[in-house]
């Protein structure tokens, strides 16, 4: 067997890339990541002017992108956000179901819709676009589905229980699509990352309290950089991952532990 060299194993050309929740943070990263390796992107969120702007981003460095507006609670729309990236560039090879959105409350303070607008998204949406993007990839011969779940799935913090709930349900998601689909040479795995600093989140971990949760709950006592999951993802998008299905990788610097 030819032994291959990085570039060429995580090689992404020729791939469609639909990335949901691309108009920040990990999204955001995740869809520069794929495209700086060769596949096309589609970028899929509610907010079109942020997506056009990273849209411009993408191709000032060369690549190739497509904006698209999507809402993961819509069901219906998922089909149509679909149905987009085909005619922008034809079937969708890896789908990174990223979309996601946490409220902070205790369990007895938390309403009901507070509960459920965080289970709509985090884990409804994540079947949603995974259902749909299941049904395309066994009809066309394969596929990748990475979901991003989070290490609060393997573990617990107060405030966060509808947070924590969905995401373990992404992981146990994760594994039923994976079983189920694996006869169609579609993978389905799940990257569950721990403290990674974006816009949203960086002000607060640069706090004395923010700093005092990494360095009580983090073992390499450390944030993570947003880089830091790059190697992951392609492993799991590209053919590098050809025989990996139904993982969920933490990638928290110790923080499970």
């Amino acid at each position: 067997m030819t032994v291959m060299k990085a570039a060429d194993l995580f090689d992404l050309a020729g791939k469609t890339a639909l990335v949901t929740g691309a108009s920040s943070g990990l999204g955001w990263r995740f869809a520069q990541t794929l495209a700086a390796n060769g596949a096309k992107v589609v970028v899929a969120a509610r907010r079109l002017e942020r997506l056009e702007a990273l849209k411009a981003e993408i191709e000032a460095a060369g690549g190739q992108a497509a904006a698209v507006t999507l809402d993961v609670t819509d069901q219906a729309a998922v089909p149509a956000a679909f149905d987009a990236a085909e005619e922008a560039f034809g079937p969708v090879d890896i789908v990174i179901n990223n979309a996601g959105m946490a409220v902070e409350a205790t369990v007895v303070e938390m309403t009901a819709e507070q509960w459920r607008k965080v289970l709509d998204t985090d884990l409804d949406g994540v079947f949603h676009v995974g259902q749909e993007a299941a049904r395309r990839m066994s009809a066309n011969g394969g596929g990748s589905i990475v979901n991003i779940a989070s290490a609060i799935a393997f573990t617990v913090s107060k405030t966060l229980s509808a947070y924590a709930v969905a995401k373990a349900g992404v992981v146990k998601l994760t594994q039923a699509m994976a079983l189920e689909l694996a006869g169609a040479n579609v993978r389905v795995n799940a990257i569950c990352p721990g403290y990674i600093e974006t816009e949203i989140n960086r002000d607060f971990f640069a706090t004395e309290r923010g700093q005092q949760m990494i360095q009580r709950n983090v073992p390499m006592k450390r944030l993570g950089a947003i880089g830091d999951l790059d190697g992951t993802l392609l492993l799991l998008a590209s053919d590098a991952g050809a025989f990996l299905t139904g993982e969920a990788i933490v990638v928290d610097g110790g923080l499970v532990l």
